[in-house]
């Protein structure tokens, strides 16, 4: 099986993305929608959270030359980039959105030096924006940041955009595609409610 349809079997079996065509998701944008993707639960899995952290590495492998250190993304890219970095015998260090606010007002844990190289781990793009600013701060340290790796991707328009002005390498290991084939190779939804899907995707896009 493609590994990208592998991943999207995973968080479909899991219940990690989940499908309503009736009763809409409140994502934290306000936007209504008929999918919602949290790939937090996927850590209580213990043989799929395995294969997904085995595609995360080869993913690695096979697209950066040299990889000093990884990063995860606070909080829901923290517990893969931990599982990645043991496996791949490597530092780890996390990023929080903002600064703490009492101790060192730190804003990135963990040991890290200028010139490293690092590869940042998230668990879902959307449109890109925190993970990005995520990139900025660690180029700001005189880090290289190699590029982001994620589980699952809308594959948005304005996410593509985003990782291009920002001249980042963007890899995922499933996005909406894989999911939208699987869902019509194995008839686990009618073709109006793909539609649907198809059509909320190019909304967001317009």
């Amino acid at each position: 099986m493609n590994s990208g349809i592998e991943v999207a079997s995973i968080l479909l079996e899991t219940k990690a993305i989940d499908l309503n065509f009736d009763k809409k998701f409140k994502w934290a944008s306000g936007i209504e929608s008929p999918i919602y993707c949290d790939n937090r639960v996927l850590i209580s899995y213990v043989e799929n959270r395995n294969k997904i952290v085995d595609y995360f590495i080869e993913l690695i492998n096979n697209n950066f030359d040299k990889v000093d250190l990884i990063a995860g993304v606070a909080t829901s890219g923290i517990s893969w980039a931990a599982m990645i970095s043991q496996k791949m015998n490597l530092p780890m260090i996390y990023v929080r959105p903002e600064p703490k606010d009492h101790g060192r007002n730190s804003q990135i844990e963990g040991r890290f030096f200028e010139n490293q190289n690092v590869v940042v781990i998230e668990d879902l793009i959307s449109t890109g924006g925190s993970v990005l600013k995520v990139c900025d701060l660690l180029d700001d340290k005189n880090l290289n940041v190699q590029g982001v790796c994620s589980i699952f991707s809308y594959n948005l328009i304005k996410a593509k955009n985003n990782f291009e002005q920002h001249s980042k390498k963007l890899l995922t290991l499933s996005n909406k595609e894989y999911l939208i084939n699987l869902i019509k190779e194995n008839e686990l939804y009618s073709m109006k409610e793909i539609d649907l899907l198809n059509d909320f995707f190019n909304k967001l896009d317009n």
